[in-house]
């Protein structure tokens, strides 16, 4: 059996992981672990950009109201205004650090606005193809001398004393490696593939959510999933997302008829909140209002140059963009909750950190604003940099525990998928919820035990898939109200009792604080 050891290991390697190990790989080992290749990240994909109070007639304020107020008031407020006070500092130590945003004619950079904010100040990259600019760029910061072990998907975290000192894992072999590490870093992104249809890489499976519970780290707002209006989907297949950013050049809403949608709905009307938006087309949907829902282009001139990576995707989709209409329908998109983390990505575990989506920060509230998730990866990546740079840990030892060995009924991918959307998506009732959990748990796991030694890599994705499912459906069940990206019909408005009280799950436990 291998063991490698590191100062920290990183699993992950979306935005938030590689620009920790930016960060701290002057002065520390670092290890990067991911299960598939490094851009196999929802950082990757991210069309939309970096919102940050840039223009002089911007401030940071509004940023923080916009953002509070489509999170529902369940921000942790501190944190959203250290993040939202230092947007235009990160851009601009990007900047400095060499990446490139777009530009105006007269060089002055290009400010867009989207969903939920009250002014253009979303900057982009290569047009709709920021995170994908971003990644690349941060990854060719990284020192050569710090290792990326693809195909290497971490099964449990070994924990000693009560403290996490590495990881065990297998490699694209199926043979089990070792990591140890004075501090573990979970970074590796949401569960948007609990959900079908999603705008999530494949990879995204709930895996650090997972494996940070049976570690004994508490998680936090589990119940609140953003679920993105406008997926593209052309005949029950999923090609990508259509950015917000489109709807910023005007882009409207529409059914089959020319209808549009979201006019009366919200002051923002197609600009408004994601949580607003995906349940009004959901809504729409259902009643049969809309059979099928367009983003209705045609006012958008030389649209192809302006959403390169879209028109690929319309393009694959056999769809032409200069017919004026995209068809469109909601997904999963990304995770509020996660991880519990402190300012600095401590979790409740010794020796552990979460940061970007596995985290919960509390800077989403119930529901993300546009353009914050590759802010706040950046932002609170950096911020833990820090901490651990200013300790002086002693080296881990690891003893690896005793590994079980079962043989797990699982269900298939397909089946979590399907039942987590027609149970626990856009609309939720106490009904629909309890047979999820039921579901979840008739197949006899025990989601508080280690993972077996001798399951395979898809077998473990598939446990943490079904762990991560229950956790979402358990949540949901437990808050009783509506708030951003939990919509419950048997209790459809919010409610005062539940403004700023999370959920949160441990091993054994599941309490409100």
């Amino acid at each position: 059996m291998k063991i490698f050891k590191a100062d920290v290991m990183i699993i992950g390697s979306g935005l938030a992981a590689l620009y920790a190990a930016v960060k701290l790989s002057d002065k520390k080992k670092v290890i990067l672990l991911t299960k598939n290749e490094w851009q196999a990240s929802n950082s990757f994909l991210a069309q939309g950009g970096i919102a940050a109070a840039y223009d002089d007639n911007d401030d940071w304020r509004v940023q923080l109201d916009d953002a509070i107020r489509a999170g529902r008031y369940h921000n942790n407020v501190q944190e959203t205004s250290y993040m939202v006070q230092r947007s235009k500092q990160t851009v601009e130590t990007l900047i400095q650090m060499g990446m490139a945003f777009d530009r105006n004619e007269d060089g002055s950079i290009s400010l867009a606005r989207e969903g939920g904010h009250s002014a253009a100040r979303v900057l982009h990259a290569a047009g709709d193809a920021t995170g994908r600019e971003l990644t690349k760029f941060v990854r060719s910061c990284l020192d050569e001398r710090v290792p990326v072990h693809e195909h290497t998907q971490a099964f449990d975290l070994i924990v000693k004393n009560s403290r996490c000192t590495g990881v065990w894992a297998k490699n694209k072999n199926g043979e089990k490696v070792v990591y140890e590490a004075q501090d573990t870093v979970i970074a590796t992104g949401g569960c948007g593939h609990v959900y079908a249809p999603t705008s999530a890489n494949p990879a995204i499976t709930g895996d650090g959510l997972a494996i940070a519970y049976r570690a004994g780290a508490a998680l936090s707002d589990m119940e609140f999933v953003q679920f993105h209006p406008t997926l593209l989907i052309k005949d029950g297949k999923v090609y990508g997302l259509v950015s917000e950013a489109v709807r910023g050049e005007g882009a409207k809403l529409i059914n089959q008829d020319g209808r549009r949608l979201l006019a009366g709905v919200h002051p923002l009307e197609d600009l408004a909140p994601r949580d607003v938006v995906a349940r009004t087309l959901f809504q729409a949907q259902q009643t049969g209002l809309a059979r099928q829902v367009y983003l209705d282009i045609s006012m958008i001139d030389h649209f192809s140059e302006h959403f390169p990576t879209i028109a690929g995707l319309c393009q694959e989709a056999g769809i032409d963009p200069a017919e004026g209409r995209i068809p469109v329908s909601p997904g999963a998109h990304f995770m509020m909750g996660g991880i519990a983390t402190g300012h600095d990505g401590r979790t409740t575990l010794p020796g552990l950190y979460a940061i970007g989506e596995a985290a919960c920060t509390g800077v989403h509230g119930a529901n993300r604003i546009a353009s914050h998730s590759l802010l706040e990866a950046v932002t609170y990546a950096a911020t833990m940099a820090e901490s651990i740079l200013e300790e002086n840990g002693n080296p881990a030892s690891v003893t690896l525990p005793v590994l079980s060995q079962a043989v797990l009924s699982l269900p298939s991918k397909q089946e979590i998928q399907q039942m987590m959307f027609q149970n626990v998506g856009i609309w939720r009732t106490g009904e629909s919820l309890t047979r999820a959990v039921k579901w979840c748990e008739s197949w006899g796991i025990d989601f508080d035990r280690t993972c077996p030694q001798n399951v395979t890599k898809e077998e473990a994705e598939r446990l943490n898939m079904l762990t991560t499912a229950w956790l979402i459906a358990s949540s949901a069940l437990e808050r009783t109200e509506s708030r951003g990206g939990h919509t419950r019909t048997d209790f459809p408005e919010e409610v005062e009792h539940w403004r700023k009280k999370s959920i949160i799950r441990e091993v054994t436990k599941c309490e409100q604080c």
